[in-house]
């Protein structure tokens, strides 16, 4: 059985105990990307490019440093059990950062305090969904 992250014609909102209102960048250390900042470079700068699986798999893979011959059959592997969404992304939970899927599942990110946002919490036509919050209540 596959499994997958993505999404369809939805919008995940920021968590309750996020503790930005407002999309920030996260922080780039100089020794290593976080998976924050993968996230955030993949997805910003390439707005419905990517459906959440890619962004998922193509951050593991990055960071498991996978050679290209094996890259097919790493992501079959990878996507044959259950993995986090982007419900579980630090950019959802702590960095503020509204994530919305297409109609094709691809994405593109919006800080909790452009219109853009706004406009997908008012439209009755895009599911929501909540990030997960970092603490339990």
């Amino acid at each position: 059985m596959k499994h997958t992250t993505n999404y369809v014609n939805t919008f995940i909102e920021i968590a309750d105990d996020s503790p930005n209102e407002r999309g920030e960048m996260p922080p780039v250390k100089p020794d290593k990307k976080t998976v924050a900042s993968l996230h955030f470079d993949m997805v910003y700068g390439n707005p419905y490019k990517y459906t959440s699986d890619d962004v998922i798999f193509g951050v593991f893979a990055l960071r498991k440093e996978f050679e290209k011959n094996e890259i097919e059959e790493q992501r079959e592997h990878y996507f044959s059990k259950g993995q986090a969404c982007f419900r579980a992304s630090p950019l959802t939970k702590q960095y503020g950062w509204g994530v919305h899927a297409n109609a094709e599942g691809k994405i593109a990110i919006y800080g909790a305090e452009t219109e853009e946002y706004k406009k997908f919490m008012a439209d009755d036509s895009v599911k929501k969904v909540k990030a997960m919050r970092s603490k339990r209540s």
